[in-house]
């Protein structure tokens, strides 16, 4: 039985080839994902352990700097104390805060995340042990700083050059002293690393004297336990200490549960991909045995049993797993070296580091693929078993029984009411709870429609059989009921390509939605013409509020400030805003009061707020400042919830009375003529044309609020994309096949006067409407999916409205379609070219 499974895979190889290639996708997709997530880990693994590997110890504060009662951080005199420990043969202090230096363009060098800035310190030597410099060595006096290599050769900037580097105040101008290399994470990860010296970052970025984090070097024989023990009584309570190698398997640990979250991502779309493409070996197989009719009869009546029939396909599906899964395997290193590589896109460096080929994504990928394929094999291999060895003497497709139909279609009727009612219910509950019904009705749901699709397939393309009859005659008309005329196998063709479209709608929807919503609120609640934020997403200097205030044109400035007040022990977020400004470049819709109230020193209190509060304008409130001082303000009005509008908005003057340093986020800017590159030309210079700041405009700041949902959807089109390819493939084969099985017709219908033409319009019909069939499915169940999860967060998205996005849809529908012309070019031309009497004559 074995020899006679092998015979037929080698007898069918080019109707075989659609299943390899579906398993091979998915396995490559699978292994890919493993080799890559393996590669990483290591590469990251070992990058941090080298940056650990002359650490003994490593301090870190958690002191807060704007504590008055607490060492903002380690002083001199601590570093003293553990240099003085045995065994320690040197101690680096360093500080870190933003800094980003300005390339040839006069832009940012890399992402404002990961720009940073930090001291050179100095050994006896005269060398920083973290840092190797290539060209000149390490600043010294205070207008000197160094740069890392990849950031100077972007910059083209050589020792000697003068350099704008940019913190969160005004930009200044340095001396490159030195390039350096180093293994910094934020370098890696596409940003900068400045070294400034000790003094100017200390005053830069904590205060002078003091030192965030502290290493410590060991002498040759020490210890690094004992020396641990030795530092942790000289150090104060905000700070810690631990091991350097504890340190870098701490930070092994972090970089493998972040590389894991992607690597379930990926894992997760690989899986849609291998399910999508169970059907398309299911229906090969199912094709294959009912084209074997005859001589599985004629086996079973020679003697072979049920279980050797079953086994033989079985056998059959795991030959061709197998070589699908070696195939798909080498693939899969190829798209692992592509990912890693495609990485640079993004601007984050990867270590270097070898490809890591471990056991388990060659067993993930063969198990994976082996196994798939049997599963689906599975079916038609039970449904071949139980042909009897008379059955095939008269007909060669076996005919669903009524029973096993009405069985069929009852089990997905039940199916996909409890998927809808699961649905309906987490879209009533909301909340991450509501979206775990959904998730649990929407797997009901998709196994559900998949089940009865063969029964929505008659009646559904009846409604679309006049459009083809019409305009494209008996082409049109043959499409049509070839479409139907075997529901299992169109249905099973159509399945791969819904479950594909329900989630590239379901996710479009949401998409769409959320974006519009934010659009929305952008739009509605942003009257300025500019905003003015920090690249790095950290905080404005009060300078740079100063000299938008005093910028040519600029007709209104606020600052979004937070403002820390305590009402009665609770925390309540508040903002400090212009009064007399903020009305004119934010939408403060006022339903009480006067928002005027704020520059008599009184407070705006937002609508939601002022109800659980019990407040009112005219009403008193006690509260206490982040200095701890007390006060009583006024509630001079109240406004509707805006999302860019704190619950209290406050007068910057008086704010500024009990804060240390405002903590400004963003600034809005109005300026006479609106938006103009005049306008913004006089920002930038206002603000010394600094790169670190960002002057968005209405556009800008629409597109930093919506942006991150339409890159998102564009990733996971991308993600789906291979499914969608395996369903494409599915309806290669199934055409492909049926042409196939249908030579004696097709030959009958040349010899009656069917001419090639309209053979091949005949095919590509069949497989337009298999195609859109199924579209149609997907993106009615993505839709209900959409609304669904949308119900979910509507409470957390002001303005949030079901929006169904028409024009993706037709689309959809669109390439649906073309989907199907494609995939019908290879059946469509096999079968206009055979020959008519050698195809009447085919047994």
């Amino acid at each position: 039985m074995f020899r006679t499974a092998l015979r037929n895979v080698l007898a069918h190889k080019a109707r075989l080839l659609m299943t390899v290639l579906a398993v091979m996708l998915g396995v490559a997709f699978v292994s890919g994902t493993l080799v890559f997530a393996d590669t990483l880990s290591n590469a990251f693994r070992k990058q941090s352990a080298k940056s650990y590997d002359n650490v003994a110890v490593a301090v870190t504060s958690h002191a807060n700097p704007d504590d008055p009662e607490e060492e903002p951080g380690l002083s001199r005199k601590t570093l003293d104390k553990i240099s003085a420990v045995d065994g320690v043969a040197g101690v680096d202090g360093r500080v870190e805060g933003f800094a980003g230096v300005a390339g040839p363009d006069g832009k940012l060098i890399g992402v404002g995340w990961s720009n940073k800035g930090s001291n050179f310190a100095p050994g006896k030597d005269g060398k920083d042990r973290a840092y190797t410099f290539t060209d000149g060595s390490g600043p010294v006096k205070d207008d000197q700083i160094a740069l890392d290599k990849e950031s100077a050769t972007k910059g083209e900037y050589k020792v000697g050059d003068r350099v704008r580097v940019a913190t969160n105040g005004p930009v200044k101008e340095y001396t490159l002293s030195g390039v350096f290399t180093t293994e910094d994470g934020a370098v890696n990860a596409g940003g900068s690393l400045v070294l400034f010296d000790t003094a100017v970052a200390q005053k830069q970025y904590l205060k002078p004297g003091y030192f965030e984090s502290v290493t410590v070097t060991a002498a040759a024989g020490a210890s690094d336990a004992k020396i641990l023990d030795a530092v942790k009584p000289l150090l104060p309570d905000t700070a810690v200490a631990q091991t350097g190698q504890a340190l870098a398997d701490e930070q092994a640990k972090n970089i493998e549960q972040g590389l894991d979250s992607l690597k379930q991502i990926l894992l997760g779309f690989a899986g849609i991909a291998l399910f999508v493409g169970i059907f398309l070996i299911s229906n090969t197989f199912t094709m294959l045995v009912a084209q074997r009719t005859k001589e599985i009869a004629l086996m079973r009546a020679v003697g072979a049993s049920r279980k050797q029939i079953t086994r033989s396909v079985l056998a059959e599906a795991a030959v061709v797993g197998l070589v699908a899964s070696v195939i798909g395997f080498v693939l899969g290193i190829g798209l692992a070296v592509g990912l890693r590589s495609g990485m640079a896109a993004f601007e984050m460096k990867v270590p270097d580091g070898p490809l890591i080929l471990s056991a388990t994504p060659v067993l993930a990928a063969i198990g994976v693929g082996v196994l798939i394929t049997m599963f689906a094999a599975w079916l038609p291999g039970r449904r071949a078993a139980k042909i009897p060895p008379v059955a095939a003497m008269s007909s060669v497709h076996a005919v669903a029984t009524t029973k096993s139909l009405v069985v069929r279609n009852s089990i997905g009727t039940a199916i996909t009411g409890l998927g809808a009612a699961g649905i309906v219910l987490g879209a009533s509950a909301g909340g991450g709870d509501g979206r775990t019904y959904i998730g649990a009705g929407a797997f009901f749901a998709l196994v559900g429609v998949i089940i009865l699709i063969p029964l929505l397939s008659r009646p559904v393309i009846a409604l679309v059989r006049p459009l083809l009859v019409g305009p494209f005659g008996v082409s049109g008309k043959l499409a049509g009921q070839n479409a139907v005329r075997n529901p299992r196998r169109t249905g099973a063709t159509a399945s791969a390509l819904a479950i594909g479209l329900t989630l590239v709608t379901g996710l479009s929807v949401i998409g769409i939605t959320v974006g519009t919503a934010i659009d929305k609120m952008t739009t509605d609640n942003i009257k300025a013409d500019y905003m003015v934020s920090m690249a790095n997403g950290g905080d404005l200097d009060q300078s740079a509020l100063t000299a938008l205030e005093k910028a040519k044109g600029v007709s209104a400035v606020s600052p979004q400030q937070d403002a820390y007040i305590d009402v009665d022990d609770d925390f309540v977020a508040a903002s400090a805003v212009t009064p007399g400004d903020i009305e004119q470049v934010l939408d403060v819709d006022v339903v009480a009061g006067n928002v005027d109230s704020l520059a008599k020193g009184q407070v705006a209190v937002a609508e939601k707020t002022a109800k659980s509060k019990g407040w009112k304008p005219g009403d008193s409130i006690s509260v206490t400042f982040a200095d701890e001082k007390k006060a009583t303000l006024t509630v001079g009005a109240v406004y509707k919830d805006s999302e860019f509008l704190s619950p209290v908005l406050i007068d910057t003057k008086i704010a500024n009375q009990h804060e240390v340093k405002p903590y400004i986020l963003q600034i809005f800017v109005k300026v006479d003529g609106g938006q103009t590159s005049a306008n913004e030309k006089v920002l930038i210079d206002a603000l010394g044309d600094n790169p670190a700041m960002q002057i968005m405009d209405k556009q800008d700041i629409r597109n930093e609020f919506g942006g991150a949902i339409n890159t998102m959807l564009n990733v996971m089109y991308g993600l789906l994309a291979m499914a969608l390819i395996i369903a494409v493939l599915g309806v290669v084969n199934t055409l492909a096949m049926s042409v196939f099985e249908r030579q004696q017709e097709i030959g009958m219908l040349r010899a009656i006067g069917l001419d090639r033409r309209r053979v091949k319009r005949m095919v590509r019909l069949e497989a337009v409407v298999i195609s859109v069939f199924g579209a149609v499915i997907g993106i009615g169940l993505g839709s209900f999916l959409g609304w669904a999860i949308g119900e979910t967060i509507e409470s957390s998205i002001p303005g949030y409205a079901l929006v169904l996005p028409w024009d993706r849809i037709g689309i959809f529908l669109v390439l649906a379609g073309l989907v199907g012309v494609l995939a019908a070019l290879w059946p469509a031309r096999n079968a206009a070219k055979l020959n008519m009497l050698n195809a009447i004559k085919t047994e």
